[in-house]
């Protein structure tokens, strides 16, 4: 196995420096709130009943935290649309078109037919098509400049969103919360690092265990988008499998497969995403569950996400995980940063139209 305290092994396999970017993820929340906390926003914005965002990957789980957030503190009903149709809008809809490159083919068609419709409409991007239809169509552009793979650009895509639903009173988060969170992960961060010895620092332990394991992920409440993220970075980053479920749904079905195929069983890892903020009844479900993997033979740990509010419990279980996957890429011997399968499955669908 790679060691991860090896200096040299880092420089071999990370030439993009994706680790700067995942440890420049309070940097990237600060500036994307600032930005847009004054970002110009049409008054009638504000009567919008409902908040749809188009998204598809990376560009996409900024507002998957965001409805998660939502729906623990208040706010308007908001959705996540990851295709080419548009489902039903109308005037009380607050359309939000999210795509790092601004080229997603997928949010490029849905937002094309939000065009058409009498929905409130904003656009969330580095540039490409997607700021060139909205600007066509004077629809407000918040443009930011992040030079990364999207799913490294997390920040951004977060907390933009976040910031203008705030604004708009559409979402019940105080200034003092997103403090928090982000001093939370500030905290959090340097003991994650590169650096740190690998007896000492949790994200390495924790890739370490899952060397040459399925990862399974597990969250709850508003660790659930978490858990997705999490299954998402160790696709990309470490470019291996990886699942994700939710309670309590998953005690109504998952549970009951612990055993078949038996060899799944001793290369499984079941993560386990807690936070303090959780349904006592959820926190017993985690306890009961634990006890159901161990009797069945799963290897499994707990994770608690930190910080005081339910913000700094996502941010903070978030970091960790991209810190994971990370460092589960070096051990896989990989170089995190690329997704050649990805691009070459654009340029075939570039191929065939759209």
């Amino acid at each position: 196995m790679i060691n991860l305290d090896d200096p040299e092994v880092y420089s071999r396999l990370d030439p993009s420096d994706m680790l700067r970017r995942i440890a420049e993820l309070p940097k990237q929340c600060r500036q994307a709130w600032q930005s847009a906390m004054s970002f110009p926003l049409p008054p009638d914005y504000s009567a919008s009943e409902r908040v749809l965002i188009l998204g598809m990957g990376g560009s996409a789980i900024g507002g998957d935290l965001v409805r998660s957030l939502a729906q623990e503190v208040g706010g308007a009903p908001i959705a996540v649309h990851r295709d080419y149709d548009l489902p039903a809008v109308d005037e009380g809809t607050l359309v939000i078109a999210s795509s790092y490159s601004g080229n997603t083919e997928e949010t490029l068609s849905s937002f094309a037919q939000a065009l058409k419709t009498p929905a409130k409409k904003l656009a969330v991007t580095t540039g490409g098509r997607l700021k060139a239809m909205a600007e066509e169509n004077s629809i407000p552009v918040f443009c930011f400049h992040y030079v990364a793979e999207p799913r490294a650009a997390f920040g951004y895509s977060f907390f933009s969103i976040l910031g203008m639903l705030k604004r708009l009173g559409l979402i019940a988060i105080e200034s003092g919360e997103v403090g928090e969170a982000i001093e939370t992960i500030e905290e959090l961060a340097p003991t994650l690092a590169q650096g740190v010895p690998t007896d000492a620092n949790p994200a390495k332990r924790l890739a370490t265990r899952l060397w040459d394991h399925v990862a399974i992920i597990y969250g709850a409440g508003v660790l659930s988008n978490v858990a997705y993220r999490w299954k998402t970075q160790f696709n990309e980053n470490s470019k291996t499998w990886a699942f994700h479920e939710c309670f309590p749904e998953l005690n109504h079905n998952a549970v009951v497969g612990y055993r078949i195929p038996s060899w799944l069983a001793v290369k499984a890892l079941v993560i386990m995403l807690r936070s303090p903020s959780l349904h006592h009844r959820l926190l017993e479900r985690y306890r009961l569950t634990s006890d159901i993997l161990a009797a069945s033979g799963v290897a499994h740990e707990l994770v608690d996400a930190q910080g005081e509010g339910p913000l700094s419990q996502i941010l903070s279980a978030v970091l960790l995980g991209d810190y994971v996957s990370y460092y589960l890429a070096i051990l896989n011997n990989v170089d995190p940063s690329p997704v050649e399968v990805i691009n070459q499955l654009k340029k075939k669908l570039g191929k065939t139209g759209i």
